[in-house]
């Protein structure tokens, strides 16, 4: 529980965003937890707790359910950011049971297995299409290119969103997904606001269209979905569509682009790979454990709790730390190795417990079907230019990843 004073932790710092996992080891050395003031938050480096506190019900995303802004010595948002937090507050992301519970039953039951195989050879054909353009061109940037134009396509597709609108849901995601960065800007909020008044009312059009006429897609499906009389509000089906759709390409792109900068980085484990094949779905895995998107979580205290001797007060918020967590030597054997053969990989990237990724397996066929188009189409994929890293923590990624096929 030492104090921050003297961390290599800095989320601002470009070294620090360049290379975070030596600064986690140092955290992880200092014990279980650690109170960092820049953020008002508990930071939670270790797997063994992350994973606990991940289903520890005295924790919840939000505290709305039980308590209000006062009772947690907190403000109110400003009223100039209401557009974001009303389409925020009401996504599943960050609600507790019973609504949490409602709203992910009726999800489920537009969002099914079934669902999710039967776009399994468009994603395929897809991901095919977008690596022979980049094969033709001899190259080009793979974030541009191939990493974020597949999952934005499937999840459009899956929505239901025509494609002649789908090039306004990538900056939309951007915006809104900059609020979920540590402390964010009035600019990054007023971006984060325009984009929620933007896509909620062009959600809110499509709904009504599909209202009139429903068509084989989840917003239809949404609409549909009821459990006696139990189903979703408009302003559910808005939130739900918004973070299905964020949530379902952010970690998929950054997971692509930060897998690749690693096996260019790899060359060994990138050699077997390309002989090798069958390594696909663990190298999957293991990417997304050694380099992971998201890296940071937030959980707020409803009920005070210990952690390593620390009573944690009720109102306090805590940041589980899955880079960190998915570095963790108790857990892993020689974490700081990329092994694309690791068996026991208990990474903790798609979340645990009730907020565990309901996109998850949609997110693994977007990955192995992009990687095993590459391998096959561009087996002499070399990185042209080392890329430029975003500037931002939670949310990890690259601007661009520029490759050549020779």
């Amino acid at each position: 529980m030492a104090g921050p004073i003297d961390l290599a932790f800095d989320p601002w710092d470009p070294e620090f965003l360049a290379d975070p996992y030596p600064a986690y080891a140092e955290l992880r050395a200092r014990g279980r937890v650690i109170r960092y003031e820049p953020t008002d938050q508990w930071l939670v480096p270790h797997h063994a707790d992350v994973s606990a506190l991940l289903r520890d019900r005295r924790l919840g995303r939000t505290y709305q359910h039980r308590f209000t802004h006062e009772d947690f010595g907190r403000g109110a948002p400003p009223p100039e950011h209401e557009p974001f937090h009303i389409l925020n507050d009401h996504g599943m992301l960050d609600l507790e049971p019973p609504d949490h519970t409602r709203i992910r039953r009726l999800v489920s039951k537009a969002f099914t297995p079934r669902t999710v195989e039967r776009l399994k050879p468009y994603v395929h054909g897809l991901a095919s299409e977008l690596v022979a353009g980049l094969v033709h061109n001899g190259g080009g940037d793979l974030l541009r290119d191939v990493a974020e134009p597949l999952p934005v396509a499937v999840i459009a597709e899956m929505l239901g969103i025509p494609e002649a609108d789908r090039a306004q849901l990538r900056p939309w995601s951007a915006d809104i997904c900059g609020m979920y960065e540590l402390n964010p800007s009035e600019e990054t909020a007023a971006r984060a606001v325009r984009a929620s008044v933007e896509f909620s009312e062009y959600l809110r059009e499509l709904i009504a269209a599909r209202r009139k006429e429903p068509a084989e897609d989840l917003i239809s499906g949404l609409i549909a979905a009821h459990d006696e009389d139990d189903r979703l509000t408009e302003q559910e089906m808005i939130s739900t569509a918004v973070l299905l759709l964020n949530a379902g390409h952010e970690a998929t792109v950054n997971a692509t682009v930060n897998g690749w900068y690693a096996l260019f980085r790899n060359p060994g484990p990138l050699a077997a790979l390309r002989a090798d094949h069958s390594l696909v779905p663990s190298a999957i895995e293991e990417l997304m454990r050694y380099d992971t998107p998201l890296q940071l979580f937030e959980r707020w205290v409803l009920d005070d709790i210990e952690i390593d001797g620390a009573t944690i007060p009720r109102g306090a918020e805590i940041a589980m730390l899955f880079g960190s967590a998915n570095r963790d030597p108790d857990v892993f054997a020689e974490p700081d190795r990329l092994d694309l053969a690791r068996a026991d990989n208990p990474h903790i990237s798609f979340s645990a417990g009730i907020h565990y990724c309901i996109g998850a397996p949609l997110a693994r066929i977007e990955l192995a079907a992009s990687m095993t188009a590459l391998l096959r189409q561009a087996p002499t994929l070399t990185l042209a230019a080392e890329p430029e890293r975003k500037p931002n923590f939670v949310i990890r990624g690259l601007a661009g990843l520029s490759v050549e096929v020779r």
